[in-house]
């Protein structure tokens, strides 16, 4: 099953830059409803994602402070795509099933 959603890149706060967007709340609670079973470790799950000409393999992670999931965004991929903080990134992204 592929979501389709829009959301805003951002840096975790502190020093590690890890760069993220954040999905929206109703595809959360349906990727979480669906895909519970399957969650892995920090109870991350696998996916695939793509934005512009870029895709990659990565895995999304809970956040209960945004009460979403949150998908990590490589600097390979912010550089290709022209990306910076507070830039509205178009997402498509898929859930692995192992």
């Amino acid at each position: 099953m592929e979501f389709a959603f829009a959301s805003e890149l951002w840096l975790w706060p502190g020093d590690a830059g890890w760069h993220f967007v954040s999905l929206p709340e109703d595809i959360a609670d349906e990727i979480s409803d669906r895909y519970d079973g399957r969650k892995r470790g920090f109870g991350s799950l696998k996916v695939q994602v793509r934005c512009g000409t870029s895709q990659w393999d990565t895995s999304i992670f809970p956040d209960t402070k945004r009460g979403t999931y949150v998908l990590p965004v490589k600097k390979q991929v912010r550089n290709r795509e022209g990306l910076a903080d507070g830039d509205v990134m178009d997402i498509h992204l898929s859930v692995v099933e192992d």
